[in-house]
């Protein structure tokens, strides 16, 4: 078995996928301070953010449509150049001291477009970069999310140093600079040849409809996809409502903060056991293992112990460090790899969406029945849906020999 970082372009490739993490983590917490300290403004604060996010969701079908007929090198070169530009662009405004609102919220728009290609090209730049299979993909996908998850433990850390220091201008800099990093590497990265034939150039309308049969004909996929929806959506109930209470009811902001340090602990942790562990239902293994945010949940919603929580919200976000690489490594075997970017761009698409619905539901949830029915409505939720997906044959049936087969004969 070949690992893969003896292959030199997985090992670059790697490097290039953290610096381009990184710098997607260090922008929230600057972004969020940026506008804030320039406008004082929830709603100018909600337009930049919603600029970024609404161009990403928007475009996530397209780039996976532009991703599976495009050498995802130089796709991938393009989205991380695209960003240098727009962050070069929020620095010079806020270093300048002459900060447009609207300029700001337009670079972020066309970041959060680069953002959707770069989500949507991921899978099949991998699969090209690193043609192994069995548990070397999961190895590789491990290291992946391993090196995700230490860049967004390190990404608001290291914001919060730059601002403290050098202000947050600064921030955006080293964002972009970050950004031309990754970018600078990807000339130099082998791809190796197509593992199935491309597909002919053809109308994006056409793309989109051939992506979402393909979702559509695998009911282990499209089962799994709203699974993951439930999870973002219900995470984000608790990523809203959790720090209320844990500031007002547990102690104070530390009791969040050492909750929050254990989901990262814990993604981490389940990172690197998913290069480990080789599930040979790996579709109802990682569904089940995801299943287990009804913890901190539930606890939140009993009004648990501080040290309960965190021990229960590290044991979740180690399910989703495990699923990920899990998850990732079956659809890259499973899937065409003609159409592996559009497939993928579909669960993308319905994980990011159910985030702001998270954000949205969970205020007016607490406003009419205060913070334990949303925490237990939502435990109930993602174990049901979650846990549910094992009803369902393709989700029971699916193992991981038989992805290797089907992406093998694709």
């Amino acid at each position: 078995m070949t690992h893969p970082l003896r292959l030199p372009g997985f090992r670059l490739l790697l490097i290039s996928r953290t610096l381009s993490t990184l710098s997607d983590a260090l922008v929230p917490t600057a972004l969020s301070l940026a506008v804030v300290q320039l406008t004082g403004s929830a709603t100018a604060l909600a337009l930049v953010l919603g600029c970024a996010l609404g161009t990403r969701l928007l475009l996530l079908p397209v780039a996976g449509v532009l991703a599976d007929h495009y050498n995802p090198r130089w796709v991938a070169l393009g989205a991380d150049a695209t960003r240098v530009l727009t962050q070069a662009v929020v620095a010079l405004q806020l270093l300048t001291g002459h900060a447009s609102i609207a300029v700001i919220a337009a670079a972020q728009a066309v970041a959060g477009a680069a953002s959707a290609v770069s989500l949507s090209n991921l899978a099949p730049l991998l699969v090209r970069v690193a043609p192994v299979s069995g548990p070397a993909r999961q190895k590789a996908n491990s290291l992946m999310g391993v090196a995700k998850s230490v860049s967004l433990l390190a990404g608001p850390a290291l914001a919060g140093l730059l601002i403290w220091v050098v202000g947050i201008g600064w921030v955006f800099v080293l964002d972009s600079a970050a950004f031309a990093a990754s970018a600078s590497l990807m000339p130099f990265i082998r791809l190796h040849r197509k593992v199935s034939s491309a597909p002919a150039r053809r109308a994006i309308r056409a793309g989109l409809v051939e992506g979402w049969a393909e979702v559509r004909a695998r009911d282990w996929y499209w089962t799994s996809l709203v699974a993951h929806a439930a999870w973002n959506l219900v995470a984000n109930v608790l990523l809203t409502l959790g720090p209320l209470v844990a500031v007002t009811r547990l102690g104070g902001q530390g009791s969040w903060i050492a909750v929050t340090q254990a989901g990262g602990i814990g993604l981490l942790a389940g990172s690197l056991l998913a290069g480990r562990a080789r599930p040979r239902r790996p579709v109802l293994a990682g569904n089940l293992v995801l299943a287990t945010y009804a913890l901190p949940l539930a606890l939140f919603a009993a009004s648990a112990p501080v040290p309960l929580l965190v021990a229960g919200y590290g044991i979740a976000m180690a399910g989703l460090g495990f699923l990920s690489p899990t998850w990732q490594t079956t659809v890259q075997e499973a899937i065409p790899h003609n159409v592996l970017a559009r497939v993928s761009s579909y669960d993308w698409l319905l994980s990011l969406a159910a985030q702001p619905l998270g954000v949205i539901v969970a205020p007016i949830a607490l406003h009419l029945w205060g913070a334990r029915v949303p925490f237990a409505a939502s435990a109930v939720l993602v174990a049901v849906v979650c846990a549910g997906t094992a009803l369902v044959p393709g989700v029971r049936n699916l193992r991981s020999d038989r992805g290797v087969e089907v992406a093998r004969a694709a």
